[in-house]
């Protein structure tokens, strides 16, 4: 690594290290404006036709949230890491302020239960899409302002001066912990010198209670500066975007599923039912065998806004079909695009070698070291993080094209960009599992088969977008 960068880098981080107290009022600075644009619009009356960005604060806070905030947030986990939740994050900040003056319990057994990411996700997704939290501010009130008042809840009853929230239950993190790994940044912990510590000795606080002596990726690392220089043993320095996927990172079977059932397979079912002519002829077809049966109350409007999308005043309100409809929809998309990639790479790993025969020398220290046996499927799904990331950025940012072209811009180029990104992302998923093959055998046409496999189960997820942005 250049000497330039590697002094650069250190300085940096040495001074978010040491400007600590002034980042915290820019912290507190972003809680109220977020406070202000999650509150003040719900108690507004509903805009208008006409209203705009420039005219309007509930639609310049509908665009600010999910315009801007959410797509660009993504976009900078691979670039930065995880520096958002570090630096930014108000949900961070007011859980980390709570757990200071809270009363500071032990952390419970079920808190720490591994499937929260994907589940908290899940919920998130599917209440969020029933609500129609893209367009009305009392369903963004429930969805985000319900996230903030457990993460105050969570800081104030458990750890101390810690982001127990962030850790175990942000609807986020599993999404923002896979998408950290791509970083071409990480702080690195230089265990010698951690045993023979030459300076800053004194105990620090990782609030996301991250293991520092242990720290070898970036995934559960905040970004925050604040162990820089620690025992003269942790720096922030460069590395290949492609090191923690290859060489670091295991996975686990919830992190399998967050990939290909969550980010490739419910994600795109959240976005795409609202655009789709299967759901409206599935939703008609149905409305009818019920009338038809004389059952007529999955065709009433009653249910409450926290419930389903409920606003007669401007014309938009759910039956419990169209709730019930989302759900198949969603659960469905999930099946069927999460299903083939799920298989597929169920069968590219057991083309491979098995972790004790591995072919390779050097794949023996590495099968030893990250302990491949047949959970080696969960590293092998880690290689499909591009391509995950870049969907559920091209589907959030639908909301930011939407709205530009609300307000006159011109969005003619957003297909080629959208397709461009995306080819880009399954081209970067693909070489990684190409790589990831390669801690396992060295035969080339045995790779190509396995890599091959694997691109033929994105087939249905690539069919989605073509779907989503050209077809429909």
């Amino acid at each position: 690594m250049p000497t330039v960068l590697r002094r650069a880098t250190t300085k940096f981080a040495d001074a978010l290290r040491d400007h600590a107290p002034l980042l915290r009022k820019v912290q507190w600075a972003i809680v109220a404006v977020y406070l202000f644009l999650l509150i003040v619009p719900a108690v507004l009356p509903l805009p208008g036709r006409t209203a705009s960005v420039f005219n309007n604060l509930t639609v310049f806070a509908q665009f600010a949230f999910w315009g801007v905030w959410w797509p660009f947030v993504l976009v900078s986990m691979p670039l930065v890491g995880r520096a958002w939740c570090g630096l930014f994050c108000p949900e961070g900040m007011l859980t980390e302020w709570a757990s200071e003056h809270g009363r500071g319990r032990a952390i419970p057994k079920w808190m720490r239960w591994g499937g929260w990411p994907f589940v908290a996700f899940t919920l998130t997704t599917v209440y969020g899409q029933l609500v129609s939290v893209y367009q009305y501010p009392w369903a963004v009130l429930a969805v985000l302002g319900g996230s903030t008042a457990g993460a105050i809840v969570v800081g104030w009853l458990y750890g101390r001066n810690k982001r127990v929230w962030c850790k175990y239950l942000c609807p986020v993190n599993g999404v923002f912990n896979l998408l950290a790994k791509l970083a071409p940044w990480h702080y690195k912990v230089d265990e010698d010198a951690w045993r023979n510590p030459v300076r800053r000795t004194a105990s620090i606080n990782c609030a996301p209670l991250v293991p520092l002596r242990h720290m070898k990726g970036s995934g559960d690392c905040h970004m925050c500066g604040r162990c820089s220089d620690y025992r003269g043993a942790i720096a922030l320095t460069p590395r290949s975007p492609e090191t923690e996927i290859v060489d670091i990172a295991t996975g686990d079977k919830w992190q399998t599923a967050l990939i290909v059932f969550g980010l490739m397979g419910l994600a795109v079912g959240a976005f795409l039912w609202s655009a789709s002519p299967w759901f409206v002829t599935i939703k008609q077809a149905s409305a009818t065998w019920l009338v038809n049966h004389d059952i007529y109350w999955p065709l009433a409007q009653n249910a409450p806004w926290f419930i389903l999308t409920h606003y007669p005043d401007v014309n938009d309100s759910f039956t419990w079909l169209d709730g019930a409809g989302i759900l198949v929809f969603i659960m469905g998309a999930a099946l069927c695009v999460g299903g083939p990639i799920y298989m597929a790479l169920w069968l590219a790993d057991r083309l491979l070698p098995l972790a004790d025969k591995p072919v390779l020398p050097r794949a023996a220290a590495r099968h030893k070291e990250f302990g491949l046996g047949r959970d080696s499927l969960h590293k092998l799904v880690q290689g499909l993080i591009p391509a995950g990331g870049a969907g559920v950025f091209l589907g959030l940012s639908a909301t930011t094209l939407t709205l530009l072209k609300h307000e006159g811009v011109p969005i003619g180029w957003a297909t080629v960009v959208r397709f461009t990104l995306l080819g880009l992302a399954l081209l970067w998923s693909l070489r990684l599992v190409w790589r990831l093959t390669g801690l396992r055998s060295s035969h080339i046409w045995l790779r190509a088969w396995a890599t091959g496999i694997v691109a033929l189960g994105l087939i249905p997820f690539c069919a989605s977008w073509v779907l989503f942005f050209v077809v429909w």
